[in-house]
């Protein structure tokens, strides 16, 4: 296992992230997964015997109960809490109140408070805020997210569903009050949605700001199970649960190719895929869920996974991102200027 810097924070996570959200199944998360107690521990034992130190949840997980179930895991396990990094998240609604729900300063902080009782933990490593807030100021919500920080109960930031404008305006604001800006950005990436290459991507490469992929098999679609004669696996989320949207078309054409390497390598469709979002240079930490230890397993395999030069090249073009402005002139305007500064 690797480990990348988290931003520019000095703090170093692994390449591969372990995502929560299969533990629990209550209310709407069930489709996605329902881990009882006694797999969540051997879930997050072998993540960590592997060399897995970061850990990704949410409050809204399971409403509340994917952190619960985490926090005993850690507990149970007797994990030093230097030893691991810890994510959770705040913006989806935590309950039928009108303020239970948002990135207003009072959510944010009855939000981290909740969750650190939930996971039995003094701190949390790294909050994200987990999409936009339509009704609440960036600048209340950067307010709310410096005084969780200040108060020592969040060591650092991070954004989730954001466009790179927000993430660029919510960073200069707290750049100009002297409060902390965000070192990480949450986004689905994955072979089949590289849609975060035409702005996140550029952007997060400049600001170092660390690019955290979910749902890198793009809800299962890519797990190797789903071809143009298959459309329904039989035992996947993706049957009930269609998220997120994939143009399948283009997505069968990419799994084609992913077959035929993932042959020659002996490994699974799903190891090639997740071992070409690791391999991406804005990407700090994959994050990867698992319904069972096999699923954990074939997804932890694709670090150790080798690609030549030519297949990464295969790979690439066949999911290529079709050419949109302004980036075609950008790049067009671009090649009569660098023979300038050779």
């Amino acid at each position: 296992m690797k480990y990348n810097e988290l931003g520019k924070t000095g703090v170093l996570v692994s390449e591969l992230c372990l995502g929560t959200m299969t533990f629990g199944g209550k209310g709407y998360w069930e489709a996605i997964g329902k881990l009882p107690q006694g797999e969540v521990n051997q879930i997050v034992k072998t993540s960590l015997d592997s060399g897995i130190n970061f850990i990704d949840t949410a409050n809204a997980y399971s409403e509340g109960l994917s952190e619960t179930l985490l926090g005993e895991s850690l507990k149970k396990l007797g994990v030093a809490r230097p030893e691991v990094v810890i994510a959770t998240k705040v913006r989806i609604r935590m309950g039928a109140g009108a303020n239970q729900v948002g990135l207003s300063r009072l959510h944010i902080m009855d939000s981290v408070n909740d969750s650190l009782k939930r996971m039995q933990l003094s701190h949390i490593d790294l909050l994200y805020i987990h999409g936009v807030d339509p009704i609440t100021p960036i600048e209340e919500t950067m307010r709310g997210l410096e005084d969780v920080v200040r108060s020592g109960k969040v060591r650092y930031i991070g954004i989730s569903n954001h466009p790179a404008w927000m993430v660029m305006k919510a960073n200069a604001y707290a750049e100009k009050m002297g409060w902390t800006k965000f070192v990480a950005s949450q986004n689905y990436y994955s072979i089949a949605g590289r849609d975060i290459e035409r702005e996140l991507v550029p952007m997060a490469l400049s600001e170092n700001i660390g690019i955290m992929p979910w749902s890198p098999l793009a809800g299962g679609f890519l797990s190797g199970k789903y071809t143009r004669e298959i459309e329904q696996a039989g035992n996947s989320r993706r049957d009930s649960f269609d998220f997120p949207p994939v143009n399948k078309e283009k997505a069968y054409d990419i799994i084609d190719v992913m077959k035929e390497i993932a042959a020659s390598h002996k490994v699974s469709v799903a190891t090639v895929a997740l071992n070409w979002v690791t391999k991406q240079p804005s990407v700090t930490s994959t994050i990867i869920g698992a319904k069972n230890l096999k699923q954990l397993n074939d997804n932890i395999a694709a670090v150790k996974l080798e690609l030549t030069p030519v297949e990464m090249i295969r790979l690439s073009e066949v999911s290529a991102l079709s050419p949109e402005y302004p980036g075609w002139m950008v790049n067009r305007q671009q090649l009569g200027r660098w023979p300038e500064i050779k």
